[in-house]
């Protein structure tokens, strides 16, 4: 039977005045709230997750184990899918929400056995990368004189003298960006004019004989497919000396690269949910995937880690986010961004509400800061957070985010940043067998995990969503 107790009614009133309050105080903070608020409601956490960050070994030996346990992560392989495995058991362990594998169709390139063996005017085996997606060269390879070119204008210039020949585009490294472009279309160039084989000089400013692979694409149907492969910067240098005394170069190409049916590999992702508005995500990320060469240590096994640490120490501290923190190493960057392509498609309708993208991709060297590609609205706010950084000595912001996977997002209206650090050494070991652990330190390593976990919790955290 029902009976009026004035009391607990009175309790229920006082606690429904108390919630509107506490809501109307809020909604109040949240309109009210400007950057210059962030270093004073910041600071603390932000000494707490710096000094975290800085006294811990914990990422950088996780970063060790990951590399020297499964070695090279290429898209297909069986060392790929069991990192995927581990990074997803150690997730759990860490005590990350929603751990999971997304699956995604990738496809499949496998290398096999390859070789280059220099003919005439000597005999020498050069060492020699074949270049993602190639086709092979047929079980009896192919033997050919070698017509050097520096550019593809100067290509057009010999293509009187290409047919039948292996075109080795020997460009000088300039910018990646400006100089990549001889890997991704030099076989097309080359059997345009009617090169057998193609060989481009390696895309990297320094090297001790140490091939650089990479993505190379067919761009026209109605051209032949023909074999590409990169050299080292020193046997390219060695044919144009030879060339320019008058000798003929002579080489003999093996290469038995074929491409397979597509497979099934996943996206890892774990979430820290946030207390008020989990719908909202900040997205954090880096690349499971390498090449199968070296440890993909550089590229991009320190960045996943660094963004994957960056969050396990923000969960540690106790701190919980008012948005969604949302960990995502992708699949497949390295040939064929499938990995954020289905991402992409699978969360379509949850973009609106991604907040930030965050990626690290560039090595985790010493930090500079960040690169932001979003709205001139939302500068003041990544800038304020960004004074936080000054003891790191990591507090620039720049226009153009550099991240290569999170670019996919930017048309569907999502803010992009990438961790901006210092790239002196990075194409050095880029996609090459020297890709491994020893060529990071402990300390620059901290440093990319300490300025990624204040970025990201603030922005998670701040009474007002990031402007678009």
């Amino acid at each position: 039977m029902f009976s009026f107790d004035f009391n607990s009614f009175r309790f229920f009133g006082w606690m429904c005045g108390l919630v509107a309050l506490t809501a109307g105080y809020s909604h109040a903070l949240s309109q009210s709230f400007q950057p210059a608020r962030i270093s004073e409601l910041y600071g603390d956490s932000t000494d707490q997750l710096l000094k975290a960050a800085m006294t811990s070994r914990h990422g950088f030996n996780r970063l060790a184990e990951m590399c020297d346990t499964f070695g090279p992560r290429f898209t297909g392989s069986e060392n790929l899918e069991r990192a995927i495995d581990w990074a997803l058991e150690e997730m759990q362990v860490d005590g990350f929400s929603n751990v999971r594998g997304e699956e995604v169709v990738v496809p499949r390139w496998v290398r096999g056995n390859e070789s280059l063996t220099l003919m005439n005017p000597r005999q020498k085996s050069c060492p020699m990368l074949g270049l993602g997606g190639s086709v092979g060269t047929g079980p009896e390879g192919i033997t050919a004189e070698v017509l050097i070119v520096d550019s593809f204008e100067d290509l057009k210039t010999k293509a009187d003298q290409a047919k039948g020949k292996i075109v080795l585009f020997n460009a000088p490294f300039v910018e990646y960006g400006q100089t990549v472009v001889f890997r991704v279309r030099g076989a097309t160039e080359a059997a345009k004019v009617g090169a057998v084989a193609s060989l481009v000089r390696s895309v990297g400013p320094f090297s001790m004989q140490t091939p650089h692979t990479g993505m190379m694409a067919y761009e026209d149907k109605s051209v032949p497919e023909i074999p590409h492969a990169a050299i080292t910067v020193e046997d390219s240098l060695l044919f144009e000396r030879m060339q320019s005394m008058g000798e003929s170069v002579r080489v003999h190409l093996q290469m038995d690269a074929q491409n397979l049916e597509p497979g099934l590999s996943r996206n890892t992702i774990a979430e820290i949910p946030g207390t008020e508005n989990p719908e909202e995500i900040v997205l954090v990320s880096g690349h499971m995937d390498s090449w199968d060469v070296g440890q993909g240590a550089m590229d991009d096994g320190g960045g996943c880690l660094a963004m994957w640490e960056a969050a396990r120490l923000i969960l540690k501290s106790g701190l919980r986010p008012r948005r969604t923190i949302r960990v995502v190493l992708w699949t497949n960057e390295e040939n064929g961004m499938a990995g954020v392509r289905s991402y992409r498609d699978g969360h379509e309708k949850e973009l609106e509400n991604h907040v930030l993208a965050i990626e690290s991709d560039a090595g985790t060297f010493r930090p500079y800061g960040f690169s932001f590609t979003g709205s001139e609205q939302a500068m003041p706010y990544l800038e304020s957070i960004g004074k936080l950084l000054k003891p790191l000595e990591a507090d620039r912001l720049k226009w153009g985010a550099a991240a290569s996977d999170i670019m996919r997002l930017v048309p569907d209206g999502v803010p992009v940043m990438g961790l901006d650090v210092d790239r002196t050494r990075y194409f050095w070991y880029h996609h090459t067998d020297a890709d491994t652990m020893d060529k990071l330190d402990l300390d620059e390593f901290n440093r990319c995990v300490a300025a990624s976990a204040v970025m990201m919790w603030v922005v998670a955290d701040m009474p007002v969503r990031l402007p678009r």
